[in-house]
């Protein structure tokens, strides 16, 4: 039985691109509410990581889902090893500086231990010394 184009556009194949780019500009939206209370090199790797994922899966993967970046096969010319190059630096790259970047602002990777509270020393009276 075929029941035409319907059935075609509400399979996973083509709500797939859709996803991944909701989820590439999602990212990026995270990634600035959380930069508004962060400053320095943390605000910077969150942000870069997350624009190479944005880029990633917003253009990157909706163009190797409809087809129009040749995907790799051993037989296939140095364009499609060159995208696929591509792909695998931006998405692994993003990964890591996004990562990086979270554990900077949970601050995982704190140089100095907290500052210990000191507790209050009871006042002592000054000793008196009998000659």
């Amino acid at each position: 039985m075929n029941y035409g184009m319907g059935m075609q556009l509400a399979s996973l194949e083509a709500i797939r691109p859709v996803f991944m780019i909701v989820m590439g500009v999602f990212l990026m939206v995270i990634a600035w509410r959380l930069c508004q209370t962060t400053e320095g090199w943390t605000a910077r790797l969150i942000v870069s990581g997350a624009f190479l994922l944005g880029f990633g899966y917003s253009l990157l993967l909706p163009l190797y889902d409809a087809g129009l970046i040749e995907r790799y096969s051993p037989v296939s010319s140095a364009t499609a090893l060159g995208w696929h190059v591509v792909k695998l630096v931006v998405m692994n790259c993003g990964w890591l500086l996004f990562g990086l970047g979270l554990a900077l602002h949970a601050q995982v990777f704190s140089i100095s231990p907290p500052p210990r509270k000191l507790s209050p020393s009871p006042l002592t009276p000054p000793r008196e010394f009998i000659a």
